[in-house]
C-alpha cells in the first residue's frame, strides 16, 4: 500500500497567513484622507503649472479673484501639502502604518 507524506509546514496552517481585512480598513495603508490629500495636492500643482506656463489662475478664473470660495479652496490645498508632509514622514519610517 503507498503512503503520502503530508508537508509538514503546509501553509493554510501558519500564522502568517494573510488575514481578511476589517471593513473600512485597506490591507494597503492608505487611508481615505491620504487619498483625498493626493488629489488635493495634484489639483494645487496643476493650477501652479497652469499659472506658471500660461499665466493663468484656474480656481480664481472659476469661482473669482479674492472669493470666500477660491480663499477656502487654497487653504484646503495648503493643508493637503502640510498633511502631505506628514505622509512622507511616515512612509520613511517602517511599521508606522
Amino acid at each position: 500500500m503507498a503512503t503520502m507524506n503530508i508537508p509538514a509546514n503546509d501553509r493554510r496552517h501558519t500564522a502568517e497567513r494573510r488575514q481578511t481585512p476589517v471593513l473600512g480598513k485597506r490591507s494597503t495603508g492608505v487611508s481615505v484622507l491620504d487619498y483625498l490629500s493626493m488629489a488635493l495636492m495634484i489639483i494645487g500643482g496643476l493650477n501652479w503649472a497652469s499659472v506658471g506656463v500660461w499665466g493663468v489662475d484656474v480656481v480664481a478664473r472659476l469661482f473669482g479673484v479674492g472669493t470666500p470660495i477660491a480663499r477656502v479652496i487654497y487653504i484646503l490645498v495648503g493643508l493637503a501639502a502640510l498633511y502631505g508632509i506628514y505622509l512622507i514622514s511616515r512612509m520613511e519610517k517602517p511599521g508606522t502604518r
